[in-house]
């Protein structure tokens, strides 16, 4: 007998072994969705089921449409990809490269030895760097009394640089400056631009950094792994009334929500009729950007934010205009070219213009690149490609 590996099978299995608590996916192509589906509890303590419309944290899935916001200024001619940002951000002229610390444990600083451009912010090749991947940023900022970025207090884009401007690739804080310059170009602030520029054109009512009253009923609670296996629900919300909102991974959303999302992505700029991007803008964020550079591993600084971390490992990856790219096919059947990334609590999407397919993957557990979460996500993306094939 055959058994039946769907995706609907896929991730109910997934809930009744206790794997998750409860997972939001879907998966679409140019003509609409052809999955979604929700099953378990909006947390480990909770009787409150998993349904379409339930609210999560997206944390770093929050870069990819902080990254076509600014694209859209460039678009405009509001800014160009490779002038010094410090020409509108006077504040970048006090960043400084972190060099190492002296026998006192003082921080060693000098100055970047090139200025940073919006292209190097996007592409993750600026410098900075998150203390989560990053002990000497952590040992930095224990130094200078500066909290974690997720606090969204505006002395933690202060941190230094780890490496000077397109040295290499490093995950950090990159995108938050991003949306720094999103609203310093535009006077608005980016919870205001997202909602008039992107979330209205495409639909996403359900998709903010402020959670209101309606998204609060559906809102899925913040699961913890413990050493046994097991789930735990812990207190987590991020900061209603920031000093700055959190371009690099400050939002909430919804799986039909990010899916729209995906779609005018996958869609070349637009969906159902509202133009976001521009057709070429949007083939150009997809396209390597960072040259002989690679994506590396994130390797774990603080385990019970995240655990190392790197997507089809042994396989090169780069970078483009908001999202990593896949130069080979994966093991579950994404073409090369993909756009991929995900966020802290276990969100996970891709894009795969060659096959016209886009997925999402929803679950709120920590940490980050939890196995036994990455494991149902393998089999989810299998399945859908496998129900593309038939």
């Amino acid at each position: 007998m055959v058994v039946a590996t769907g995706p609907d099978q896929v991730l109910e299995r997934a809930v009744d072994a206790g794997e998750i608590a409860g997972v939001v996916a879907l998966a679409a192509t140019d003509d609409g969705n052809i999955y979604a589906g929700a099953f378990g509890r909006r947390a480990a303590d909770s009787d409150a089921q998993m349904t379409l419309d339930t609210v999560v944290w997206i944390a770093s899935m929050s870069k990819a449409i902080t990254s076509v916001a600014a694209m859209q200024l460039v678009e405009q001619g509001q800014i160009t990809l490779d002038e010094p940002l410090s020409n509108r951000l006077p504040q970048l002229d006090s960043i400084q490269v972190l060099e190492g610390f002296d026998a006192a444990g003082t921080p060693q600083l000098r100055p970047p030895r090139r200025p940073i451009t919006l292209r190097h912010l996007l592409t993750h090749t600026a410098g900075f760097t998150y203390d989560i991947w990053s002990q000497d940023m952590i040992r930095y900022q224990e130094h200078a009394g500066i909290p974690n970025i997720i606090e969204c207090k505006k002395i933690t884009l202060s941190t230094p640089l780890v490496f000077d401007p397109g040295e290499r690739w490093e995950y950090g804080i990159n995108i938050d400056w991003v949306g720094q310059t999103v609203e310093h170009l535009t006077g608005q602030r980016i919870e205001e631009y997202f909602r008039e520029h992107i979330f209205l054109p495409l639909g996403m009512r359900d998709t903010g950094f402020v959670i209101g009253a309606d998204q609060r009923q559906r809102l899925a609670g913040m699961d913890i792994r413990l050493p046994d296996g097991s789930l735990q629900t812990v207190p987590f919300e991020m900061v209603q009334e920031p000093e700055f909102y959190m371009g690099g991974g400050g939002l909430y959303s919804t799986g039909p929500d990010y899916m729209r999302f995906l779609r005018m992505l996958l869609g070349e700029g637009q969906l159902d009729g509202a133009r976001v991007l521009a057709a070429e803008t949007v083939a150009e964020m997809s396209r390597n950007q960072i040259g002989d550079l690679t994506v590396g591993m994130l390797k774990s600084a603080i385990p019970g934010s995240s655990n190392d971390a790197e997507f089809f490992p042994g396989m090169p990856k780069k970078w483009g205009l908001g999202y990593m790219i896949n130069t080979v096919e994966a093991p579950t059947g994404r073409s090369a070219g993909s756009l991929a990334w995900a966020g802290l609590a276990n969100t996970y999407y891709w894009i795969d213009p060659a096959r016209r397919v886009a997925g999402l993957f929803l679950t709120q557990i920590l940490p980050f690149a939890d196995p036994t979460a990455l494991g149902v996500f393998d089999r989810f993306e299998r399945a859908i490609y496998a129900s593309r094939a038939t």
